[in-house]
């Protein structure tokens, strides 16, 4: 359903991306962000699932700053190579890549984001700055616990993590709670990090089920 695109962020930096587009008219945008594990087949599938939604859909590869061409699995040698390549990043460069993304879809109307993994904390900075989406959907992110405090969201903003998440206490879900009230914050029970992901043994069907109606009720409400 899909094809590669090539993005141009601000700074002129080129990524690439994956991109599907709906059958008929798009209700709107959707940007992608993936887990650690780079713009990989679970990665194309859920840009192809939100295509099928009715959305024009883009997946940028953040990774591409310092390698291209990034796809890993879900063994031990595949986390580190993704924790070390997440760490590359700095968060100005992440905000320009997926203001590159966000645009690139907006010839559909307003665009929402969601992301998964480290793709949840860039789901929350996004919703904290860029100006190019209408709502973020925030995937068991780790990170925002730390800076949720300092941090104000410009849009809508839905948070969904698991009970059993082994990266993300739920003392920080809490902080993050007390730290914003008014954010929608969904605990799913009996769920890891990564229940989203079917491409691994922590999948969650009914959780992701109702992960995604979740952020596809945003969608409708904000992006249309």
């Amino acid at each position: 359903m899909g094809q590669s695109v090539t993005l141009t962020a601000g700074d002129g930096h080129t990524l690439d991306g994956y991109r599907a587009d709906p059958s008929g008219a798009a209700k709107g945008g959707v940007v992608v962000i993936q887990e650690i594990f780079g713009v990989n087949s679970h990665v194309r599938h859920l840009v192809d699932m939100f295509a099928g939604k009715g959305y024009a859909a883009v997946a940028p590869a953040l990774f591409d700053r310092t390698e291209k061409g990034v796809e890993l699995g879900y063994d031990e040698v595949s986390f580190g190579k993704g924790r070390e390549l997440r760490g590359s990043l700095s968060d100005e460069w992440i905000l320009a890549d997926v203001d590159a993304a966000a645009k690139s879809v907006s010839d559909a109307g307003k665009v929402g984001l969601i992301g998964y993994c480290f793709g949840g904390y860039v789901a929350w900075i996004s919703g904290c700055n860029l100006d190019s989406l209408a709502c973020s959907v925030s995937c068991y992110g780790g990170g925002i616990a730390a800076r949720a405090a300092n941090d104000t969201p410009c849009m809508p903003i839905q948070m969904h993590f698991g009970d059993k998440d082994h990266a993300i206490p739920m003392g920080d879900v809490q902080a993050i709670r007390d730290a914003h009230p008014d954010v929608p914050t969904f605990i799913y029970d009996d769920s890891a990090h990564g229940f989203c992901c079917d491409d691994r043994d922590v999948y969650n069907a009914g959780a992701e089920a109702r992960c995604h109606e979740r952020a596809l009720a945003l969608f409708a409400e904000h992006v249309g």
